[in-house]
C-alpha cells in the first residue's frame, strides 16, 4: 500500500496483526473455537483498515477450489467449529462450516460490488465480547 505525498509515493508497511492488543482475558475459560473466533476478527479489522474506499475484503479458502468469499458474517460453534457467511464468486449465498483445526484462510482485497455505495466492512459489525444470536453460537 502506497501514500502520496506531493508528487511522490511513499510506501508503507501494513500493520501487522500480531502486534495489536490481543481480547482481554476472559472470566471463564474459552474454546478453541472463541479464541479463533476473536482472532479472525482481529485479522479481518486490520486487514480491512488498510484497504481503499474500492475494496472490500473476501476470504479464500487454502487447499481448496472453492474460490472466493465476500464476508458478511462470521460465527463459531462451541468448542470447535468456525463458521464464514457470505456471497460467492457467482453472487450465491454460500456458507463455510470450518474445524478450528483446519483453519487455513487467505484475506483478499477484491473490488466493490456496488461500486456507487460505500465499501461493507464487515470487521466493525463485529464487536469484541459480542456473542450472536439468540441461540448463543457467535454467529455474526
Amino acid at each position: 500500500m502506497a501514500k502520496p505525498t506531493g508528487n511522490k509515493t511513499k510506501a508503507v508497511a501494513p500493520v501487522v496483526t500480531e502486534n495489536l492488543p490481543t481480547p482481554a482475558p476472559a472470566a471463564k475459560p474459552k474454546t478453541e473455537a472463541e479464541w479463533a473466533y476473536e482472532r479472525v476478527i482481529l485479522y479481518l479489522r486490520n486487514f480491512e483498515a488498510q484497504l481503499d474506499n474500492a475494496h472490500e475484503v473476501a476470504l479464500g479458502f487454502t487447499g481448496s477450489d472453492a474460490g472466493i468469499l465476500q464476508i458478511e458474517g462470521l460465527g463459531f460453534y462451541d468448542p470447535d467449529i468456525l463458521t464464514f457467511y457470505g456471497i460467492d464468486e457467482d453472487g450465491q449465498k454460500t456458507q463455510l462450516i470450518q474445524h478450528v483445526s483446519q483453519l487455513n484462510v487467505i484475506l483478499r482485497a477484491v473490488p466493490k460490488r456496488r461500486p456507487a455505495e460505500p465499501p461493507r466492512r464487515i470487521g466493525f459489525r463485529l464487536p469484541s465480547g459480542w456473542r450472536g444470536g439468540e441461540s448463543g453460537d457467535g454467529s455474526a
